[in-house]
């Protein structure tokens, strides 16, 4: 996709998204997989699922040569942080934010790729990722008896690495408790698509919720969000623009910058360290821990 104008597109870093905004009101992100140098167009890779919730089905009816469609982005929740070595691992359509990164290390960088899929004729993007290197990159395909051997990638993983991971929530939840097991000590960095198969956790506290104030700083609005309504929500009743998506945490097209007050983060977005800072929040599922936040807005 490109711009109508031909003007240069806003840059972007491997693991980056854009939100796809559908005539139908759907938004939907969508990693990026294309070269990062290239100004001049993005490049996705979409799955039709017909047992989806409709967002890929209509852009499968709408991407014709010519089309118009409204993009908001880039972002980047899914960073590749300096360290080596690298272990990626993608699960299917999972493959789209992890391409560019394995793409982007340099000659001499230290990183392997696993990817797992259905079969071969199923799998994106798979020509390009095995021309990155067949002592690199090991195909999992599924009708030929492949199965990714997640205990045997980390029995003697070096505990310096760093996995990045993208697929399905049931691989994802796999590599979290093996990598739990076998090398606790490895960050591990994951993007989902959908949210965690398992009910989000809830907070000791939760059935304490109160009410609390928001101000809008930029809207010179404050509004009080109560008890059973989401910070969203309320948001969305006096600034009815407001960007969201999924509204249950995972996709971050609703993160806003605090700019006062503390968060009660529920999401399924930010690291650790990010909710100690608290200097954003995801508005769709988290709540406050103070009386009163102040979000740019």
């Amino acid at each position: 996709m490109k711009d109508p104008t031909g003007v240069e597109l806003p840059p972007w870093t491997p693991g980056a998204h854009i939100d796809i905004c559908l005539p139908s009101g759907l938004i939907r992100q969508y990693s990026l997989c294309g070269d990062p140098a290239d100004r001049t167009s993005y490049r996705v890779a979409v799955l039709r699922e017909e047992a989806g919730r409709g967002g890929s089905a209509e852009l499968h009816s709408l991407a014709t040569a010519g089309g118009s469609l409204r993009v908001r982005g880039p972002r980047n929740h899914f960073e590749l942080e300096e360290t080596q070595p690298y272990v990626f691992i993608a699960g299917g359509i999972g493959i789209t934010p992890i391409l560019s990164m394995a793409a982007s290390m340099p000659p001499d960088a230290d990183w392997q790729l696993h990817y797992a899929g259905r079969s071969r004729s199923t799998m994106a993007l798979l020509d390009e990722a095995l021309a990155l290197g067949a002592e690199r990159v090991r195909i999992y395909p599924r009708d030929e008896g492949q199965r990714l051997d997640l205990d045997g990638i980390l029995a003697g993983i070096d505990p310096t690495a760093a996995i990045y991971a993208c697929g399905p929530p049931g691989l994802l939840k796999e590599l979290e408790l093996c990598r739990d097991a076998r090398a606790p000590g490895v960050a591990l960095h994951t993007e989902r698509f959908v949210p965690s198969e398992e009910p989000r956790q809830v907070p000791p506290d939760e059935s304490d919720d109160t009410s609390f104030e928001v101000e809008l700083v930029r809207s010179n609005l404050t509004l009080r969000v109560p008890i059973g309504r989401s910070v969203l929500s309320v948001i969305r009743d006096a600034v009815p623009g407001v960007p969201f998506s999924c509204e249950e945490g995972y996709c971050g097209s609703c993160e806003t910058r605090v700019v006062e007050g503390i968060p009660d983060h529920r999401d399924e977005i930010l690291t650790e360290d990010e909710r100690e800072a608290s200097k954003t929040m995801m508005t769709c599922v988290s709540r406050s821990c103070t009386p009163r936040l102040v979000l740019d807005l």
